[in-house]
């Protein structure tokens, strides 16, 4: 088989086991083509425009997602690549208001793969901060999203950290799992082996996120580009900001990783916890 076979075989194996456990995560209703939905809604927001060296990957990243989410039964997914909608209020890019589709006000969480400096006014960033802070909605962020907003103070304390480089490219590096009792992270092994550009996070605190994986750096080769020293490198985390919940990974940089049932598995549990249909610790804690 090919491994776009094996990648769509497990969807499919994926879809048919939530099928048969619905109930389970606290909202989900069955699902499949032509079964009964769920009112959960995802908004997959990925605004490219101001990257620095484009991902290809972006694209195939959110036809996951979506597809995730249809097949299960788990959520619905808007995908959109403007920002416009980031708002409770979405406007045409006229500045008149749109006639319908995706907001913040009829959305449940939102799945990012913006990259770098991303527009938003005021009251957009005051809606979307809202949106997690006070209505409790669901944040999860991948692998560019870590870029994003620099400028923005507020978007530091909604992700938990900053971007600063990736020292190794794209080479194979060992996992820790810090958390395997996480509902994404639960499948993986105690350590596991990937090939991904592994971004550096800086300006994070253990006092403020729960370190679900990170690099074995002592395994990587030196780079003069490995800016910390103490060998903490988290690669997902999960927090809560106000009353929401966030959630962090930076894989994953090739769009083949997307294929990779851990990795696309991690992302919808991460997706489900966020939605408020599955429950895990997310208190901050020292090292593992």
């Amino acid at each position: 088989m090919t491994r776009f076979a094996i990648a769509c075989a497990c969807v499919v194996l994926l879809a048919g086991l939530l099928s048969g456990q619905a109930g389970r995560g606290g909202g989900q209703r069955g699902g499949g083509r032509g079964g009964p939905r769920t009112p959960k809604a995802v908004l997959a927001w990925a605004d490219t425009r101001n990257g620095v060296a484009q991902h290809d990957s972006t694209s195939h990243a959110l036809a996951v997602i979506e597809r995730l989410g249809y097949e299960s039964g788990a959520f619905d997914t808007y995908i959109r690549t403007d920002s416009n909608i980031i708002s409770r209020h979405p406007q045409m890019t006229d500045g008149k208001p749109a006639s319908g589709g995706p907001s913040l006000a009829n959305v449940d969480a939102i799945f990012f793969l913006g990259h770098r400096e991303i527009h938003l006014d005021a009251a957009q960033k005051a809606d979307l901060l809202s949106f997690v802070k006070d209505d409790g909605k669901g944040f999860v962020a991948a692998h560019t999203g870590l870029t994003a907003f620099e400028s923005w103070p507020e978007f530091l304390e909604v992700i938990g950290a900053r971007y600063d480089g990736h020292p190794w490219n794209t080479a194979p590096g060992t996992v820790i799992n810090e958390d395997p009792a996480f509902p994404a992270t639960q499948h993986l092994g105690a350590t596991f082996n990937v090939t991904d550009e592994f971004y550096q996070p800086k300006e994070f605190s253990r006092d403020k996120i729960r370190v679900l994986l990170r690099l074995d750096v002592s395994k990587m080769p030196p780079r003069p580009e490995l800016h910390r020293t103490d060998g903490d490198f988290p690669l997902a985390w999960a927090k809560t900001y106000g009353k929401g919940r966030v959630f962090y990974s930076s894989f994953a940089h090739a769009a083949s990783t997307w294929d990779n049932p851990d990795v696309y598995h991690m992302y919808f549990e991460a997706l489900k916890w966020s939605l408020g249909m599955t429950d895990a610790d997310a208190t901050p804690r020292a090292k593992q």
